[in-house]
């Protein structure tokens, strides 16, 4: 399973956001971006619940005013898909 997710934080508490959602074990990248949202993060997991728990943990965190997630979809011809076959 992957899902991605973007976002919105108070003004100058992205470093101490990143750095408890680093904690997560299914984050598998986190990064600061410039734009209409402020952190990137990739979420990894081997059960649908696993995605479903980390969403749930990240947007729990104090000082995240928004967020929006975009699960992968599978079978449609993406990297993704080329994984499983592995």
């Amino acid at each position: 399973m992957l899902s991605y997710m973007l976002i919105n934080c108070n003004l100058g508490h992205e470093k101490e956001i990143i750095s408890e959602i680093k904690k997560i074990p299914q984050v598998s990248e986190v990064n600061g971006i410039m734009g209409r949202y402020d952190i990137f993060v990739k979420i990894t997991g081997e059960v649908p619940g696993d995605i479903d728990l980390a969403i749930m943990k990240i947007r729990s965190i104090k000082g995240i005013t928004n967020s929006y997630s975009m699960t992968a979809l599978y079978g449609q011809g993406g990297t993704i898909d080329s994984e499983i076959k592995k």
